[in-house]
């Protein structure tokens, strides 16, 4: 039996992440891919951008790889949380291409490196080191954090959940069944409520 290699299972779990993120947003409309669905303005496209921005700072300029894309919500005078969202005229089309090259340089980055190449996150604040293996875990930590958060906001949308179209992951049954499931708790959670303390 061939043992794993520790480089490719990290690469491949953050693979796995970046598209389930990105599968979210297959057949929905300009709107519902924008549209804010917590009270903190939590949105699909808004995601895919935060991603694709962390992602070239990780796996650049903390290696000293520059990425050389312009990243305007980064700069010192840029609106908060305009990692967050696309306004209109920024489309899709482009928030997914900036991620596709995100993808692109991280995959460059962690090609040419060793688990052990060392590398500085200035935003942590703190002066030691950071290890490409810290990195590579950090990333599909970030990556599969907002990937749930991609998982209920598509469902919020329309039903959708899952991993990916041809892999739900989510026991259960049809719609009838979540319907009365759904049901049950709600009436077990009014039950704990009721209860005296």
């Amino acid at each position: 039996m061939k043992p794993n290699d520790p480089k490719d299972d990290l690469h491949r779990y953050l693979k796995a992440a970046r598209e389930a993120v990105v599968w979210k947003l297959d057949g929905l409309s300009e709107y519902d891919v924008r549209r804010p669905l917590t009270p903190t303005g939590t949105n699909l496209l808004g995601l895919v951008k935060h991603l694709a921005s962390v992602e070239l700072g990780y796996f650049g300029p903390t290696f000293g790889r520059p990425h050389n894309e312009s990243l305007p919500w980064h700069e010192e005078n840029a609106e908060p949380n305009s990692d967050m969202w696309a306004p209109a005229d920024e489309s899709r089309e482009d928030v997914l291409s900036l991620y596709h090259r995100a993808w692109a340089h991280a995959d460059a980055t962690i090609e040419a490196l060793p688990l052990d190449a060392m590398g500085h996150v200035a935003w942590w604040g703190d002066n030691d080191g950071v290890t490409l293996q810290r990195i590579m875990l950090h990333m599909t930590a970030e990556t599969n954090r907002h990937a749930g958060h991609a998982d209920i906001v598509r469902e919020l949308i329309d039903g959708k959940v899952g991993m990916r179209e041809t892999n739900s992951n989510m026991d259960g049954g049809d719609v009838a069944w979540y319907e009365e499931y759904w049901n049950r708790l709600e009436a077990s959670a009014k039950e704990a409520q009721a209860k005296p303390s």
